[in-house]
C-alpha cells in the first residue's frame, strides 16, 4: 500500500489537496496511478515531507508550493534541491481556491479577541480582513493552518485562522468563514515522488528546473536566452540564496534560480533547451515535466517541420 506524506496535521489545506490529487488530479500514463488504498502521514512541515520521501519512509509526498497572493512557499523551494545525491521528482499539481475559518472555543465577542493564531502564510492573506473584524487582535505565530486550531485548543489563542475541517476536528466554534482579503486566491500543490519517467505529455504541461549557474556577469542572462532563442515561455523565475542543507552553510551573495517553462521535457524545443543548460550550467536540478491544471503561457513551437528536414539531410536527400 502506497505512503504518501502530507503538511500536516489533519485539517490543512494540505491534506484538502491531496484528497482532490488522489480523485481527479494524478496522470494515468507513465506517472503515479494511485487508484486503490493509500497511507497518509501527517508531516510537520513542508521540508519534512520532502524528507520522508527522499529517506524511503514514504512514496508520495504532497507539499504547498505557491500561493496566488504571496507568492511561492521558500520552505518548499529549498527542501527541494537534493540532499546526499537523493533526488524528488514532481509528478502533479492542484490548486486550491483558498478561504479561510476563523474559529474559537466558544462563542466570543470581536472586541475580546486580542490572540489569533495563524501560520504565516495564512495570516499574510488575510490581514486587512482580520484588522476589520477583530480590531483589538494580533496575530501569534501557528505551525500549520490546522496547528492554529491546536493553539486554541490548548490555550495559546484566543482564535485561530484555519479551515473548516480542522475547526470541525477539534470541536471549535466557527465564529466567521469563507474569510480572505482577495475572494479568487488560490494555493498551487505538488505531488512529488522518486525520480522516475514523467508523465506523458498532455500538451498542457510544465517542466521546472532549479540552476546553479556561474558566478560571473552574464550568467543569468545566458540561461534565460537557451529559453527565449527556442521561444520557450517561461512562467515562474525566482531565487533563492544557495545553501547546503547537510552540511548546514550558506553561500554568501550566491543565488539559485527556479524556473517553470511551459511544455515537457519531451518537447523537442525543452530537450534541446536543458542540454544546453547542462553544458553551461554549474549543475541542473531537473525537477520534472507534469500537467499543468491550469494552463498559462504560450506553447512551445512545433519543431516537426524542422526535424524532418534534417532527417532528411541525414538520409542524402536535398
Amino acid at each position: 500500500m502506497p505512503v504518501i506524506a502530507y503538511f500536516g496535521p489533519a485539517g490543512t489545506f494540505t491534506e484538502m489537496a491531496l484528497q482532490r490529487l488522489l480523485t481527479d488530479r494524478l496522470p494515468r500514463q507513465d506517472g503515479p496511478v494511485l487508484t486503490g488504498d493509500v497511507t497518509t502521514v501527517a508531516a510537520s512541515s513542508p521540508a519534512a515531507t520532502i524528507a520522508m520521501v527522499r529517506s524511503g519512509e514514504a512514496d508520495y509526498g504532497c507539499v504547498p508550493i505557491e500561493s496566488s497572493l504571496e507568492g511561492s512557499v521558500p520552505a518548499t523551494m529549498d527542501a527541494l534541491m537534493p540532499v546526499g545525491g537523493r533526488h524528488v521528482q514532481v509528478f502533479a499539481e492542484v490548486s486550491l481556491p483558498i478561504a479561510f475559518t476563523v474559529a474559537a472555543a466558544s462563542p466570543i465577542a470581536p472586541e475580546r479577541v486580542r490572540r489569533v493564531a495563524a501560520y504565516p502564510v495564512a495570516s499574510a492573506q488575510v490581514r486587512i480582513s482580520i484588522e476589520k473584524l477583530y480590531p483589538n487582535a494580533s496575530f501569534v505565530v501557528a505551525s500549520s493552518n490546522s496547528g492554529a486550531a491546536i493553539d486554541v485548543v490548548e490555550g495559546r489563542a484566543d482564535a485561530a485562522v484555519t479551515t473548516g475541517l480542522a475547526a470541525g476536528l477539534h470541536g471549535l466554534t466557527v465564529l466567521a468563514d469563507g474569510v480572505a482579503d482577495a475572494q479568487d486566491a488560490v494555493t498551487r500543490f505538488l505531488l512529488i515522488g522518486h525520480p522516475a519517467p514523467p508523465p506523458e505529455s498532455t500538451g498542457a504541461d510544465r517542466t521546472a528546473v532549479i540552476l546553479d549557474l556561474p558566478n560571473e556577469p552574464g550568467s543569468l542572462m545566458r540561461a534565460m536566452n537557451e529559453f527565449a532563442t527556442r521561444k520557450l515561455d517561461l512562467t515562474r523565475i525566482e531565487s533563492r540564496p544557495r545553501r547546503d542543507l547537510a552540511a548546514g552553510r550558506t553561500y554568501v551573495g550566491q543565488y539559485r534560480f527556479y524556473l517553470d517553462a511551459v511544455g515537457h521535457i519531451r518537447d523537442d524545443a525543452v530537450g534541446e533547451a536543458l542540454r544546453a543548460l547542462y553544458r553551461t550550467a554549474e549543475s541542473v536540478v531537473y525537477l520534472g515535466s507534469w500537467p499543468a491544471e491550469v494552463p498559462v503561457g504560450a506553447q512551445p513551437p512545433d519543431t516537426a517541420d524542422s526535424v524532418g528536414w534534417y532527417a532528411g539531410l541525414m538520409r542524402g536527400e536535398r
